[in-house]
């Protein structure tokens, strides 16, 4: 049925483990079963991993125990038009419940719902910002087995340069990105400014602060979501792999974040003196960054864009205005006081990022910590500075051992984030690439 006539629909999404959506499409004349609450799914269904997999043998969560249903309840504010769907039909983010109506453990919406209250029971408020890298590439990918950049910025088969800020790139794709433009403005999202980033189709869009982490997560997704489906009208695909290319940039997922107390006043703003919580709060990060890496890069193409001399850390640092750390304090004074972390890949979950983050900022918060002596701009990170790993399974025992880890995301998601990346990650060391054949097939 071509999209023109077929009925409108309303889609009820529930966010995965990998930031992927799962739900059910209703028909909008039954469009009251949702805001009944009346939409369930199997409570599993957060539990999947990349492949789709329940892991029962492992978990436990679905046939072991019945694979009991869970119920979505949708967030209102989240209600959201589809431009690329026929005319009318809508979409809503939920939450899963259990049946007797207490959160799901595995819920990523409900677990930063949870480092919200703890902000809130302060006092506090955080305050963030979001920075999406993604690539665009041709449509033949399942032919090729490879991603290649859109025809319009190759030259003889080959990508024409880097297009760091290049308007031609963007005019070059710019049918792509004013469908993206304007679905964003129809679905409301506080989207900035649109940059051409250094690899070919790579493009970064930024979305304005939020006093609502929750929100700023949800447009994260939907940011996603209306890159794909406006590749999709175009003729391309829209990627967030962390790495799509060896020789091109990785895309990330920077976050800036503040915090206001209830006046509205920023926390972290100085007022012309030193710093103090505001290093403090970076301290707290840097403390947990190792414990919380899988989070910020979840898949082992993630490690692939950890490369020295590249956009992306890989010392456990910090400094003023310096890209090349970990962390990046654009502002130490005024409303605009705020830190920037730059880890996380465009391929994590905003949802578990933001929950991460918030969380080492908390215990910087809380305790007076000290992040020691800033990077400065042309120098080496200070002496005894910590690394990231470019280890996935070690990624994954870090996380799967730390006690701020079981605090912020409980014992139970630890456990089933930490198992079913474990199992990942054993089977990409078990995998036999082209590169093991071609390198050492001939020679040993």
């Amino acid at each position: 049925m071509a999209a023109e006539t077929a009925p409108p629909r309303i889609e009820i999404l529930l966010v995965g483990m990998n930031g992927d959506l799962r739900g059910k499409q209703i028909p909008l004349e039954q469009e009251k079963k949702v805001w009944d609450g009346a939409v369930r799914l199997p409570s599993s269904t957060q539990s999947l991993d990349i492949w789709g997999d329940d892991n029962d043998d492992i978990t436990g969560l679905s046939l072991t125990i019945g694979d009991p249903d869970g119920v979505c309840i949708p967030d209102e504010r989240s209600l959201a038009p589809m431009p690329w769907a026929p005319e009318g039909s809508k979409q809503v983010l939920a939450t899963m419940h259990e049946m007797d109506g207490s959160p799901s453990f595995m819920d990523p919406r409900g677990i930063l719902a949870a480092m919200l209250k703890r902000y809130e029971d302060r006092g506090l408020t955080p305050v963030v910002a979001t920075e999406l890298e993604f690539y665009v590439v041709q449509d033949d990918w399942r032919e090729t087995g490879r991603p290649r950049p859109p025809a319009k910025l190759m030259y003889r088969d080959e990508p024409n340069g880097f297009q760091l800020y290049d308007m031609s790139a963007v005019d070059a794709l710019d049918d792509y990105l004013q469908t993206v433009r304007a679905w964003t403005k129809a679905l409301g999202l506080p989207a900035d400014a649109t940059t051409a980033e250094f690899g070919p189709g790579q493009f970064e869009i930024n979305l304005l602060h939020r006093a609502d982490a929750l929100a700023a997560a949800d447009d994260c997704i939907y940011l996603k979501r209306i890159a794909e489906q406006a590749a999709k009208r175009h003729g391309l695909k829209s990627t967030c792999m962390a790495k799509p290319y060896a020789d091109q940039a990785g895309s990330g997922l920077h976050v800036h974040a503040s915090v206001i107390d209830r006046d509205g006043n920023n926390v972290l703003d100085a007022r012309g003196g030193d710093p103090a919580l505001l290093k403090s709060v970076c301290a707290g990060m840097l403390d947990t960054m190792r414990d919380a890496q899988l989070i910020f890069a979840p898949f082992a193409n993630s490690y692939r864009r950890f490369q020295p001399g590249s956009f992306a850390p890989v010392d456990i640092d910090w400094g003023y205005g310096h890209r090349g750390t970990a962390v990046r304090i654009p502002d130490a004074q005024g409303p605009a006081a705020r830190i920037e972390h730059r880890v996380a890949g465009a391929d994590t979950n905003p949802y578990l990022l933001l929950t991460a983050i918030l969380g080492g900022m908390l215990l910087g918060l809380d305790e007076t910590l000290d992040p020691g002596p800033a990077t400065e701009p042309g120098k080496q990170p200070p002496e005894g500075t910590r690394r990231l790993t470019h280890d996935f399974l070690t990624a994954v025992e870090d996380f799967s051992a730390s006690p701020f880890i079981r605090d912020v995301f409980g014992e139970a998601y630890q456990k089933l984030y930490g198992d079913t990346k474990r199992k990942e990650a054993i089977t990409y060391l078990r995998t036999v690439s082209d590169f093991d054949y071609q390198t050492y097939l001939p020679r040993i």
